[in-house]
């Protein structure tokens, strides 16, 4: 069997490949064509990406990627993924193609590489670890089951929020009256990500780069997206998000400002949530937390979120930064 790599082309028949490729590693995880086509249309241009498809005798077989992430930038540290179709493992793809990736990052002299995948990957993991990488940190992913939620346990949590003054609203509701909006999200995300925990440091997008993966993207949830507000100040969001291929939801970003924290918000907010997937009928939410954000594990461990195999970031040092 030849193997032979070559760039991604873009075009619909390289998407279609890549996208059931990803979705054969990652079955309960399904990605659109349309999904991928979005969020490579928004990338940030200082943002280096390459993407690769391997193919056998001819056919689409595996496909690689390295990138550069917005919310954490550095030049020369890069994430990498590789996602080898489970029909063709074992004939030394994955092998191939990671070093291909190496040759290819070699002109930007990376300093660090960074590799996430599911704890339950085993054969993955042992990949991974052959070649040096190591655990930096990992993150859970938990359920809630929407229908058997009971919200009377929680009864007086968002009269205990707005009893301090503020307003829970919807993005759609400011949309509609604050024609600052955007830039007061904007300047609230970039406050509270800071405190998010990740590997790098925090490093905001650009305002207008910021912006365009709320426009004219489907997976945006105006109703849906959910906001804290005292005065002028927006100081608390948590937002659900859409996915082409799945009924379920997703939770976005969820954070207060420190100024507002230990004061409910969160819990009021995420209790919004509920309700709205609830009154759409969606069967499961989505949300990833941290391994050491201990608060909004315990909230999300109240409201009676399961937890799923963990998501392991791992990374390999290669030179001295």
């Amino acid at each position: 069997m030849k193997i032979t790599i070559r760039p991604f082309r873009y075009d619909e028949a390289d998407y279609e490949a890549f996208v059931t490729i990803r979705n054969a590693v990652y079955l309960d995880y399904p990605h659109s064509v349309a999904e991928w086509r979005r969020w490579d249309d928004k990338r940030e241009e200082r943002m280096n990406f390459r993407r690769f498809i391997a193919e056998a005798d001819g056919q689409p077989v595996a496909s690689a990627f390295f990138e550069h992430v917005p919310w954490m930038y550095h030049p020369q540290k890069f994430f990498v993924n590789l996602f080898v179709h489970p029909m063709h493992r074992g004939q030394t793809v994955g092998t191939q193609l990671y070093h291909h990736l190496l040759n290819e990052l070699a002109p930007y002299e990376p300093v660090m590489l960074r590799h996430t995948l599911r704890e339950d990957q085993a054969e993955g993991m042992r990949f991974a670890q052959r070649y040096g990488f190591v655990e930096e940190m990992r993150a859970w992913e938990s359920r809630l089951d929407v229908a058997s939620f009971d919200p009377t346990r929680f009864a007086g949590a968002e009269e205990r929020v707005l009893n301090q003054g503020l307003t829970i609203t919807t993005a759609e509701d400011l949309l509609a009256r604050d024609p600052q909006f955007w830039q007061k999200l904007y300047a609230f995300d970039c406050e509270a990500s800071v405190d998010v925990p990740m590997p790098e440091p925090y490093t905001a997008p650009p305002f207008e780069v910021w912006v365009r993966h709320f426009e004219d993207n489907p997976s945006f949830i105006p109703e849906a997206y959910f906001v804290a507000v005292d005065g002028d100040i927006y100081t608390g969001s948590s937002a659900l998000w859409r996915r082409d291929q799945s009924a379920d939801l997703e939770t976005g970003f969820t954070g207060v400002l420190r100024a507002y924290r230990r004061r409910g918000i969160a819990l009021a907010l995420k209790l919004r949530a509920v309700a709205y997937a609830k009154q759409v009928g969606t069967p499961v939410i989505r949300t990833d937390n941290e391994s050491s954000n201990r608060p909004m594990l315990s909230i999300n461990e109240a409201m009676g979120f399961v937890k799923q195999p963990a998501w392991v970031t791992l990374c390999k040092q290669m030179q001295s930064a």
